[in-house]
């Protein structure tokens, strides 16, 4: 088969998959795709977009917690010491890399500050679990109302400036956060 022929047939494969894909989001969708899809992009990139939005749409939300087995259930922070609790701090944000669910913005929390959010905030939270190698959900342990604290210890230079001329006032001094971790990421 000569290369122009298996171009052919892999566009006819893709042109396929978007029809399949297309009708497949249908019941979860408006014509709105169609124009956001619509010649700006690849057809094997917008078949993985279409796939991703398909993944989304048939997730199940769950509280995070339940996305292991046996479920993840940690003991109430006071019922720890400091290296009880360090230690099953990290061995559950290691769980929880292992299940694509990234904490950010935690270098300003103590281990029990952080561990304490996991117990209360994260681990109860109903978030979708969409089961797609390259899907991670971002957890940002900080409150997004907390402009001081993301001022102070996250945002860089070009941040702080557009935030100071945006509301007229001068951010709080930029400090090195007090309890700096090497967290997994994404990559």
């Amino acid at each position: 088969m000569s290369e122009s022929s298996r171009s052919v047939l892999d566009e006819v494969e893709l042109l396929m998959d978007n029809a399949r894909l297309r009708d497949e989001l249908e019941p979860y969708i408006d014509e709105s795709v169609s124009g956001a899809t619509a010649n700006r992009m690849p057809l094997r990139v917008e078949n993985e977009y279409l796939a991703s939005m398909l993944a989304w749409e048939r997730a199940p939300a769950m509280p995070i917690s339940q996305w292991f087995s046996p479920p993840l259930q940690l003991p109430h922070p006071d019922t720890l010491d400091a290296d009880q609790l360090h230690h099953l701090l990290w061995q559950t944000i290691r769980c929880l890399h292992g299940v694509r669910v990234v904490l950010e913005c935690t270098d300003h929390l103590s281990d029990r500050e952080l561990y304490t959010m996991l117990v209360r905030d994260i681990l109860p939270s109903c978030e979708k679990k969409v089961d797609l190698p390259r899907n991670f959900l971002h957890w940002r342990c900080i409150d997004e109302s907390d402009d001081q604290t993301w001022l102070r210890y996250y945002a860089s230079a070009v941040e702080r400036r557009r935030w100071q001329e945006e509301t007229g006032i001068n951010p709080p001094p930029s400090e090195m956060p007090p309890y700096p971790r090497q967290m997994p990421s994404r990559a």
